[in-house]
């Protein structure tokens, strides 16, 4: 009978146990991200190509990437995630709160302010907390292989 080694039983822990705080943050942060595009919609605002293919590379896809590749590769995919959160709250942060645009929650027309600016407000506390929870699960697993 084959034996796991140290190596295997970790990643599998870490899938099983530490991974379902990784999990949540993205689903929590798709659903919110779903609810905040359909503001956008109802809002009718819309975005630059460049802004349109960040919201769908790095702020949808990234995260969901992250997490499907954390089920085999834990600590890759835990930066995946981090990396693609903190790109989204800076994305986020930005256009919502500081740049005085079509996107800026003060600027979207009144029937969907409050839907618009709650969501986007969601979001940062979303994408901060995927942020932490993607490098606390990326440097767990780096301080325990090492």
């Amino acid at each position: 009978m084959a034996t796991r080694t140290g190596q295997e039983r970790l990643g599998s822990e870490l899938r099983t146990t530490a991974g379902w705080p990784l999990t949540t943050i993205v689903l929590i942060h798709l659903v919110i991200s779903l609810v905040h595009g359909a503001a956008h919609t109802g809002a009718r605002v819309s975005l630059t190509p460049a802004g349109a293919m960040f919201v769908y590379i790095v702020i949808l896809a990234g995260p969901l990437a992250g997490l499907g590749l954390s089920r085999w590769r834990p600590q890759p995919g835990a930066w995946l995630v981090a990396c693609s959160m903190a790109g989204a709250l800076v994305f986020g942060l930005i256009n919502h709160f500081i740049i005085a645009g079509a996107d800026h929650v003060g600027h979207v027309a009144a029937a969907w302010r409050s839907l618009f600016g709650v969501t986007a407000a969601l979001l940062i506390v979303a994408e901060a907390a995927g942020t932490v929870i993607g490098v606390r699960q990326a440097t767990r697993r780096a301080r325990r292989t090492s």
